[in-house]
């Protein structure tokens, strides 16, 4: 195995943030306000608007300033007033993206999450989140179709000397059958995050039981396990030693899924997607490792160029399919870093004659909606036959 250090090109992290829609003039706020689908059981704020305003409502009498994070780190964001029951309520300047947005509350200098909504792990500690309704949610909606199950596994590790811990999505009639073998993608998570945030932000499991129900897409296996990818601070990602991760996802986890769920266990049958820092977990570790891998995708997460392919040939011989994609308002100012443009590279990799697809999220930015939108138009082209 090579020994590789990522060096991040993009934003490559997920904290707490929310992303203002550009709306240029922002028109009158419509009052229709309902509680967010993530609120805890009874609770009405915070709530949403058809328009994607969020106005949020917290009790804190004793409190002398309260204000809701918006910006990477927390820093900016909606200053709430206090009313005169104690209460600090406030609306957001602007309409939201849509989708699924982490944020916390500062109140008198600290960090706290909001009491009136469920939390989820991103920013590496369990934050706050919010969903703005989205005009094509119904791809990752709840429904009445057959669901697959998500599980829990504990895998042993010797190489870090502990149990690790992974989710595996099985498809709907995964359970009754007995013979029949799947392929496999493992889906990594982006900085901040932990393997929980593909199935509880991202919805992997329903955009896959919808696509399933509806024929679009060939059932598989989705594995998601933690990048290790917290365990230095953001802004020394630079040094992040890819290493260590490759030898437990390589060597130690799909081993393990070989062993112990009934996949269809060589190189044809197997994919690698990751979403921002994951992205680049998975170029590093497919760039050096196309015999395990015939399907890779980036989400925010680089891409691949033709000084890659000429770097490690083998990739281009034997991986059968490249997907990258990214927010469309990722794309509104340059990225280019050591690997250039990511469009450009696509296109100049597809005109080399790999099988290569670019797709971009409208009106989303760094954000879960932009890869609920590529996981979902990704799954199709997986496993084809």
């Amino acid at each position: 195995m090579k020994s590789n250090r990522i060096i991040p090109i993009l934003i490559l992290t997920v904290v707490g943030s929310i992303t203002f829609a550009q709306t240029g003039s922002q028109p009158a706020i419509i009052e229709d306000f309902k509680p967010s689908t993530l609120n805890q059981p009874g609770k009405e704020y915070p709530m949403v608007n058809s328009q994607g305003y969020a106005r949020f409502r917290i009790e804190a009498p004793d409190a002398q300033n309260v204000h809701v994070s918006l910006g990477l780190g927390g820093r900016g964001g909606t200053k709430l007033t206090k009313t005169s029951d104690g209460f600090w309520e406030g609306t957001t300047e602007g309409p939201m993206d849509e989708g699924f947005h982490y944020y916390h509350l500062t109140v008198d200098g600290g960090t706290f999450n909001d009491p009136g909504t469920l939390n989820f792990y991103g920013s590496v500690r369990w934050e706050s989140g919010i969903e703005i309704p989205a005009h094509d949610q119904d791809f990752y909606a709840l429904k009445d179709v057959p669901h697959g199950h998500v599980q829990q596994i504990l895998f042993p590790s010797p190489s870090t000397k502990t149990s690790r811990r992974a989710f595996v999505y099985t498809p709907p009639g995964y359970e009754k059958g007995q013979s029949k073998r799947y392929p496999v993608l493992y889906l990594q998570h982006g900085w901040g995050e932990d393997e929980t945030a593909w199935t509880n932000q991202g919805r992997a499991n329903l955009i896959m039981d919808n696509l399933i129900a509806e024929g679009k897409t060939e059932p598989f296996l989705i594995v998601m396990t933690y990048g290790m990818t917290n365990e230095i601070k953001f802004g020394g990602l630079k040094d992040f030693d890819i290493n260590p991760f490759q030898t437990v996802l390589l060597d130690e986890l799909i081993p393990y899924i070989d062993t112990n769920f009934r996949t269809l266990s060589d190189q044809p049958h197997r994919a690698m997607a990751g979403l921002s820092m994951g992205g680049m977990e998975t170029r590093t570790i497919t760039l050096a490792n196309p015999d395990v891998f015939s399907r890779v995708a980036l989400f925010s997460g680089g891409s691949i160029s033709l000084e890659d392919l000429e770097k490690n040939p083998d990739f281009k011989e034997k991986v059968e399919l490249l997907f990258i994609s990214y927010g469309s308002r990722e794309l509104e100012n340059p990225r280019r870093g050591p690997w250039g443009d990511p469009k450009e590279n696509t296109e100049a990799v597809k005109e080399s004659g790999m099988n290569t697809h670019f797709y971009v999220s409208p009106d989303t930015a760094h954000e879960f909606q932009s890869w609920r939108r590529s996981l979902y138009q990704l799954a199709p082209m997986l496993f084809k036959e």
